[in-house]
């Protein structure tokens, strides 16, 4: 896994903006020309249908790679953005946790198929809003965890109980996984609590908050509808700009230097 980029996206806390944030970052990306696998491991598919992938093109879903009944390649759906693939969730993930639960060497079963990505893919795992074995999974996998974090009252009240479990994996199975990062999302700059939830993550996380906030736009909200990543909806957008910069500042740290096409 030396040779990947890969990048759980996580939060037990639901509607965030977590799986906005996975299908506007691999957009953004893959815009920007860097090879880019987006793994779709939330049962509720939202970020499969983000970029337009119907049930009838989920021949093969995360569930059939964790299992091992086919490989990263057969899984992968290109989507209509170049350099960007998708393996798309079922409703077989659902029962994920249950069903793998006795297989020997169980958080490792994402880890042993994302190895057969290419040398230099970037990965992000959009993972489930839940701290069960679908993310630890992710995290065994992963080198670094993105953590999405919404401008509002009790946003940094869940993050310890995050920070534990990347403790807890950091400590056991993988000692190389860090923290990549705390986006804010859905801010409202005319919202004096929006800054000071800002305000209250920077001093409280300091570098840890990447210097960047998307803002709570409607062009954003209403993309998943139109089953595009705002990049594709509207491309001038407050939201598209946000994620685009944010990219920027995500490949930095990660210290990709994207190689001339």
């Amino acid at each position: 896994m030396r040779d990947q980029h890969v990048v759980a996206i996580a939060n037990q806390k639901g509607g965030v903006g977590k799986t906005t944030t996975a299908v506007n970052l691999g957009a953004a990306l893959a815009e920007g020309g860097f090879k880019t696998i987006l793994i779709d491991l939330d049962p509720q598919g939202n970020a499969s249908t983000g970029f337009g992938i119907s049930a009838e093109q989920r021949d093969h879903s995360v569930y059939d790679l964790l299992v091992g009944e086919v490989t990263l390649t057969q899984a992968a759906v290109q989507t209509a953005i170049d350099n960007l693939l998708v393996v798309p969730s079922t409703s077989d993930l659902a029962s994920a946790d249950v069903e793998l639960a006795q297989v020997a060497d169980r958080t490792r079963l994402l880890e042993r198929q994302l190895s057969q990505a290419d040398p230099g893919t970037i990965i992000l795992i959009d993972c489930p809003p839940a701290l069960g074995l679908l993310t630890v999974n992710a995290m065994v996998a992963a080198s670094s965890v993105l953590v999405p974090l919404q401008a509002e009252f009790y946003a940094l009240e869940g993050l310890s109980q995050l920070l534990a479990t990347v403790k807890q994996v950091r400590s056991g199975p993988n000692p190389r996984l860090r923290i990549n990062g705390i986006l804010l999302t859905m801010s409202d700059s005319r919202n004096n609590l929006s800054q000071q939830v800002e305000a209250d993550a920077r001093e409280t996380l300091g570098e840890l908050v990447y210097p960047t906030v998307i803002p709570r736009n409607v062009r954003v909200s209403e993309a998943p509808s139109h089953a595009k990543p705002v990049l594709a909806y509207d491309p001038a957008s407050k939201g598209s700009i946000a994620y685009r910069q944010f990219a920027s500042e995500f490949t930095a740290r990660l210290k990709l230097v994207r190689e001339a096409a």
